[in-house]
């Protein structure tokens, strides 16, 4: 990046490209060049672990070289437009359009309208019907591409599942291709007989007169009748990157982050994020101990984060912490894990981690009363929730994080009036221990039936609904009349609602199908950027576009499909489905 225009932006290490243990490898000697594209700024970016695997994954390939790309903030895109430079590359500065590859990186369903952003910003056409040979093939990959028809006019082809294995076939048969002359039309073929590859250009979708799908299928016989996720065959001995890239700048994760297990052995009926990792894997304690040393050595870090669906379920989670805290409390090294499922094992490691750092406890109950538990399959024992908390405030703790849900199936205000319940009941835990109340902080969002979760056919509150339910919370911790919380306990509850609104535009593009294509492009032209830095949110725009691109919202969220209603991801096999 020009240094000249450097000088005008805010955070202009963004944008540098010569960070600690960053890769550079000339272009003109490689035989494919592949633009790692994460359509957000860098500070969300390079705090995604997927990113970090696949750049570092590639680079390893010897002939292939790979370099970042992030959405620029709005100061540099500004200057983009304004002065007609495309947008480069970090490590050489090389415009995207020069690239063999754009690879996206879809890790959340507000970030699609960036994507035609970074297109439209390098001179790529947005839909793939309108690029030829001249231009980079465009694949997509990541947690949201698992219902991949809202954006699929505008990729040429998708990896369903995970891409260790994987990516190299791809990146093999498109360097093969390029080497022999192969048109894009042939290639995308060739690439659709991959298992966990989804050309959609090759497949077909069919309407009824009612809005729902008639059919999806492939153009012909040849190709196969549905989409197999490609998966990691030995997760435990499966690539890491072990140069961790360090940046100049705080990033939302600053720390080394280490994943110690793959999937979730539990079942819980509203987790999507259960059926894209399915089956569950772990790294064993040698393998896990020997990337953290690696890791922490080459990047300097004074903390590290393992991370997982449910870390607390891994078998061997007490001695992996214990060597951990024994390694790194005398470099003043942090260790520290995600939100917690509560399990007899898991009672001791709060206090284990309190041995380096007394930082908050998370735990994520989803549901209150035990009868909406069930209703999710939300397995937790009450008394050793008590138990992990008592255990946290006697080793030093005071500040405890719940994550819960609003709006989930058959909900009751009596469930609703439990979160405040447990909250209250909690903060009195510390002071009857250490004379003092607990802070305790309720995390709600709104719940998102999604695709391949057992709830996927069932229908989203309603806008209002969700306000109502929002408020109601409010004022019943804030009433001691109703909830019996006298005004110091409720005082030491603090509630962070997630945006209603933003939850009901993500249901919208998770759920729909590819005429969301006119949605997502109208959010696009009139600003939509997706939802960090001076990228906020904005409903207006994204109502605005609702209205320009006639898209009936309640169609795709705010109703149960039946069960003999083809979905828009029902070509996409996962290998995890759950029935209801």
């Amino acid at each position: 990046m020009d240094e000249k225009i450097l000088e005008k932006v805010y955070k202009p290490a963004r944008y540098l490209g010569i960070e600690c243990n960053v890769i550079k490898k000339d272009l003109d000697s490689v035989s494919l060049r592949f633009a790692l594209c994460f359509p957000d700024l860098y500070e969300i970016g390079m705090s995604h672990l997927g990113f970090r695997i696949i750049y570092g994954l590639l680079n390893d390939i010897e002939d292939v070289a790979c370099e970042r790309v992030f959405m620029p903030d709005e100061d540099l895109e500004r200057l983009l437009r304004e002065d007609n430079i495309g947008l480069t590359t970090l490590e050489s500065g090389k415009p995207l359009s020069e690239f063999d590859v754009i690879g996206f990186s879809l890790s959340y369903e507000l970030l699609f309208p960036n994507v035609l952003n970074i297109l439209e910003l390098s001179g790529i056409p947005l839909y793939a019907k309108d690029r030829n040979n001249k231009h980079p093939l465009i694949i997509a990959g990541g947690y949201s591409v698992i219902n991949p028809e809202p954006m699929a006019d505008f990729i040429d082809c998708y990896l369903i599942g995970e891409a260790e294995e994987i990516l190299p076939v791809v990146i093999d048969k498109i360097k093969s291709a390029k080497a022999k002359g192969v048109d894009r039309k042939k290639l995308l073929r060739e690439l659709s007989l991959v298992q966990g590859v989804y050309v959609p250009g090759l497949w077909r979708v069919e309407y009824n007169s009612d809005k729902t799908i008639k059919s999806i299928l492939p153009v012909d016989n040849s190709l196969p009748p549905k989409i197999k996720k490609c998966l990691v065959s030995d997760f435990n001995n499966s690539f890491f990157p072990e140069r961790w890239l360090v940046p100049y700048i705080q990033i939302v994760h600053d720390r080394v982050i280490l994943e110690i297990m793959r999937g979730c052995p539990n079942k819980c009926k509203f987790c999507q994020a259960r059926s894209v990792y399915y089956p569950y894997r772990i790294r064993k304690q040698e393998r896990v101990i020997k990337l953290a040393q690696s890791l922490l050595k080459s990047s300097g870090y004074g903390e590290i984060s393992l991370l997982g669906l449910s870390c607390g379920d891994h078998p061997q989670i007490q001695q992996i912490l214990s060597q951990l805290v024994s390694l790194c409390k005398d470099k003043g090294i942090g260790v520290s894990l995600p939100s917690l499922r509560i399990k007899d094992h898991i009672a001791g490691i709060p206090a284990l981690l309190a041995r380096i750092k007394k930082s908050g406890l998370t735990i994520a109950p989803e549901a209150a009363s035990e009868r909406l538990r069930k209703v999710i399959d939300k397995d937790i024992d009450m008394e050793q929730l008590l138990l992990v908390v008592e255990n946290a405030y006697k080793s030093g703790y005071r500040r405890i994080k719940l994550y819960f849900m609003i709006g989930l199936p058959t909900e009751t205000k009596d469930d609703l009036k439990k979160i405040v319940d447990l909250a209250a009941n909690l903060a009195v835990k510390r002071k009857q221990l250490c004379g003092r109340l607990g802070e305790i902080t309720l995390s709600i969002s709104t719940f998102c039936p999604k695709p391949h979760t057992p709830f996927e056919r069932v229908a989203m509150s309603k806008l209002e609904e969700i306000k109502e339910k929002q408020s109601f919370l409010r004022s019943y911790l804030r009433n001691p009349k109703d909830s019996g919380v006298n005004f110091s306990i409720a005082r030491a509850i603090k509630i962070d609602f997630h945006y209603a609104e933003k939850s009901l535009i993500e249901a919208v593009l998770s759920r729909s199908g590819r005429e969301a294509s006119a949605l997502i492009h109208a959010a696009f032209k009139l600003g939509a950027r997706g939802d960090s830095g001076k990228h906020k949110f904005n409903f207006d725009v994204w109502r605005e576009a609702i209205d320009k691109s006639e898209t009936d919202t309640s169609f795709y969220v705010n109703r149960n499909i039946g069960q003999s209603e083809i979905l828009p991801w029902e070509h996409i096999d996962l290998g995890a489905r759950m029935a209801l």
